[in-house]
């Protein structure tokens, strides 16, 4: 674990990858675990300069590979999330006191503030890639029913500083506090009150297949909605609720708003279900875009609708647009979107006959603030309509799918993911991927799934006592150095 012959930029790459190897779609969440504990020991009685230093490496390792998704929407913007998210990280790192125990007590709620910084600044924040992801299938993502994402990322930071003590300076406290501490909160998460279910409904999530790295094109719209019609033809009868993707009903160049409307009227009253539906077409006199999910009934009356509120930088709208065009132009060859999504206000949530469904459209399901605002307003079952088809790497879908685990242990939901062309899934309330399709495939995905009431403690809370606490480990850290 010292590592003792290698200089400390390998051993800052070394942790780097480890933590970038725990998130999907590597998933080997046990590196996650070593990365930490060989950072750990990189901030072992230094400077606040090489504690930074060391730290923004260990970033940089971790988020250039793990976010290598980003090149696809602008590779300026790939470059300066990866650059000023691993700063967040070298400040949290810098204002971490350096000997023990106050580095074991200091760094995790500091780190978790970085954490959370990044979620939120700038444009809105760019939470992918994070710690927790790697752990939405490891027995630590059972604790985000607790306290949510931040709370886990702390655990991952403890444990791997508990095991960097244990092995390299053989002391038996900090582990001993550490493994307390995680099996306290697992045995909490264990016997957290559960929701009540209140209903149960027959569900379809349509996959319509096709090939992936495309990039929107007025040619391929009818074709998109014409595969999703063909698949859903493949729906048993009797399902309560079919779940389309994001954006796959685009009015324009080939389909007037009418005949969009009527094509997916026929599909609900042929289903006899309701239809969530992905639509997305210019408005303002194509000036701006809109892209939101409908609601039709088994009659083919549109209900009700959510506009995406966290739109994407970049992706749907580009912030500093004149600067960024002026970069894009240099070094990319991929264009800009040309106009930009008109972010909702609303609710994340859609009333249908069939209850109270919260949607999280594309991205937004990173978010988990998006999720806790659609519980708050009564959702029973979440849903996660997206669309990466954009993407020539498996990084968004992967991590995306992770992510909606961690909303459903954080809400005990469950959640339906759909996408054009994969990934799509059924998670359940534990955060159990039930079933998944792969890439480019055309498939439709068909269970029973639970309706639930009530709030889990980490959705009443949300991100405050890890707030909290890492601004008063940070505060207290400081004043231990200057005593």
């Amino acid at each position: 674990m010292k590592f003792p012959n290698l200089p400390v930029w390998l051993r800052c790459a070394l942790a780097g990858v480890c933590i970038a190897g725990a998130l999907p779609p590597w998933g080997w969440w046990p590196l996650a675990f070593i990365g930490f504990a060989i950072l750990d020991r990189l901030l072992a009685n230094t400077t606040w300069k090489q504690r930074f230093r060391r730290t923004w490496l260990v970033g940089a390792w971790w988020l250039f590979p793990a976010m290598l998704w980003m090149v696809d929407l602008a590779p300026p913007g790939y470059v300066i999330a990866s650059v000023l998210y691993s700063t967040y990280f070298g400040i949290a790192a810098a204002l971490t006191p350096p000997s023990s125990p106050g580095r074991q007590f200091v760094f995790p709620g500091a780190f978790a503030i970085a954490e959370l910084a990044r979620w939120y600044w700038p444009f809105g924040g760019v939470p992918l890639a994070n710690v927790a992801l790697g752990q939405a299938a490891a027995p630590l993502g059972q604790t985000a029913r607790l306290l949510g994402p931040l709370f886990v990322i702390a655990l991952v930071v403890a444990v791997g500083q508990a095991l960097a003590a244990a092995v390299v300076d053989k002391d038996r406290t900090i582990p001993a506090v550490v493994a307390s501490l995680v099996a306290l909160s697992l045995g909490a998460a264990w016997l957290h009150p559960r929701s009540t279910v209140v209903g149960e409904i027959d569900v379809a999530v349509v996959q319509g297949g096709g090939p992936t790295q495309t990039r929107a094109s007025s040619s391929q719209q009818p074709v998109v909605l014409a595969r999703h019609i063909e698949a859903t033809k493949t729906v048993p009868q009797g399902v309560d609720l079919i779940l389309w993707p994001e954006n796959v009903v685009n009015p324009g160049r080939f389909l007037d708003m009418d005949e969009a409307a009527s094509r997916v009227a026929d599909v609900a009253i042929a289903n006899n279900a309701t239809l969530l539906t992905g639509w997305f077409f210019a408005v303002n006199d194509g000036t701006a875009t809109v892209n939101f999910q409908a609601a039709t009934s088994p009659q083919g009356e549109q209900i009700d609708r959510y506009d995406k509120v966290r739109v994407v930088p970049f992706g749907e709208y580009v912030p500093l647009r004149p600067i960024v065009e002026a970069l894009a132009e240099r070094f990319s060859s991929e264009p800009l979107p040309s106009r930009d999504v008109i972010a909702g206000t609303g609710p994340p949530v859609l009333e249908t006959p069939v209850g109270t469904v919260g949607v999280t459209i594309s991205w937004e399901a990173f978010f988990e603030r998006r999720s806790r605002a659609a519980v708050a307003n009564g959702a029973q079952l979440l849903t996660n309509p997206t669309n990466g088809s954009t993407f020539w790497l498996t990084q968004v879908h992967t991590q995306q799918v992770a992510a909606n685990q961690l909303r459903a242990i954080e809400n005990d939901r469950w959640v339906l993911m759909a996408g054009p062309t994969g990934m799509s899934a059924i998670v359940d309330a534990n955060g159990k991927v039930l079933q998944r399709t792969g890439i480019g495939e055309r498939a439709v995905l068909t269970d029973t799934v639970e309706l639930r009431t009530g709030r889990t403690l980490a959705s009443l809370v949300g991100v405050w006592p890890m707030l909290l606490y890492g601004l008063a480990a940070i505060i207290l850290g400081r004043v231990r150095l200057r005593s």
